[in-house]
């Protein structure tokens, strides 16, 4: 049986999305920086994370439009939430008061490498040829990016802790994005909400554990927009994306954010754009055109399924019925029958099938 599919290339939307969640981010390192000079690296996590926590508040759904949380949800949410919002916003703070913010953005190219792998090997994510060269092109003109820096500036044993620092966030962050993929089903503001606000409670104890110095009001502001922007709408848009084309794919994309990190950070003064950057950005954008434009489609089975989530009655794949027929984008518990079917798709929620 042969079931038309909607979208001519489906990784076109999770790409857009994640790039979307790639930008926010990258543009928050440098500020991250500027912001949170001369604060503990606990206040500038609580911070951020107050403020993505904000935002997870706002944008939740009702529940006819999105699956909740559940209660057997909660151990996953508070690994999310130690790796992701502890761990490594305060490897990352720590590492940006010992390294410029352009050294610091470029590092942060090795969270895609840490997070396709452990999606490949976890969830058994689709690696094909194409996949992956997009991700060496990315990792590539991340690399490139480093030495320039180095070039420019030099690394000196400071600066070399401080790289180390954020290169623990990365992996940090690569075990979150894993975690995450099984919760890009849910409600993302539900899962922004917990996250965050777990994350901001336990950084903020720790805070005041270690005596660190108050923040002054303009930097708490500062921080906590930072955090609803860079974190906490990044972290919904990326986890939309791993929702539309899984988590490898997301977080390869996503490694352009150390791209728009330091092109910000050139913007603002701290260094001058070479050959080796411009270079390094053909490759990143090269890397990012070809998984907006991969087109992977066979005949593939898929068994029968129970599960919840926000889904529409024009994707080939839901077709129980209603009465009436809610329009757009709906949530509930529903039922896939075996079917058995040929069209492009990406490793989604109903695309887990071994190749």
């Amino acid at each position: 049986m042969t079931a038309p599919h909607p979208a001519t290339w489906p990784a076109l939307r999770g790409g857009l999305l994640a790039l979307l969640a790639a930008t926010l981010f990258g543009i928050s390192t440098p500020l991250v920086q500027r912001a949170g000079q001369g604060l503990g690296a606990f206040s500038t996590a609580a911070l951020l994370y107050a403020g993505a926590a904000a935002v997870g508040l706002l944008s939740r759904r009702a529940v006819e439009r999105e699956a909740r949380l559940l209660r057997t949800d909660l151990p996953r949410l508070m690994a999310m939430a130690a790796f992701g919002a502890v761990i490594g916003p305060v490897a990352l703070a720590w590492g940006l008061q010992r390294t410029s913010g352009t050294s610091a953005s470029l590092m942060l190219t090795l969270e895609a490498l840490f997070t396709a792998v452990l999606a490949w090997r976890l969830y058994h994510e689709t690696m094909d040829r194409r996949v992956w060269t997009a991700m060496t092109m990315l990792l590539l003109g991340g690399m490139l990016l480093v030495v320039d820096q180095g070039r420019v500036s030099g690394f000196g044993a400071m600066e070399l802790a401080g790289l180390l620092a954020v290169m623990l966030a990365t992996a940090a962050w690569g075990v979150d994005n894993t975690l995450s993929r099984a919760l890009a089903e849910r409600d993302p503001g539900q899962v922004v909400l917990g996250k965050a606000a777990l994350g901001a409670a336990a950084t903020a104890l720790l805070a005041v554990g270690f005596g660190e110095p108050r923040p002054s009001l303009a930097a708490a502001l500062a921080l906590l927009a930072i955090g609803a922007t860079g974190y906490g709408l990044s972290l919904r848009l990326y986890l939309l994306a791993q929702r539309a084309f899984g988590a490898a794919r997301t977080g390869s994309v996503f490694a352009f954010a150390p791209f728009i990190g330091a092109a910000l950070a050139v913007a603002l003064g701290e260094r001058a754009a070479g050959v080796l950057m411009a270079t390094a950005c053909v490759l990143m954008l090269a890397g990012v055109a070809l998984h907006l434009a991969e087109s992977h489609g066979h005949e593939h089975e898929h068994e029968a399924l129970e599960h919840e989530h926000a889904h529409r009655h024009d994707d080939g794949h839901h077709m129980h019925l209603h009465e009436p027929m809610p329009a757009g984008e709906h949530s509930h518990r529903h039922r896939h029958e075996p079917l058995r079917h040929a069209h492009e798709h990406v490793p989604d929620a109903h695309h887990a099938h071994r190749h």
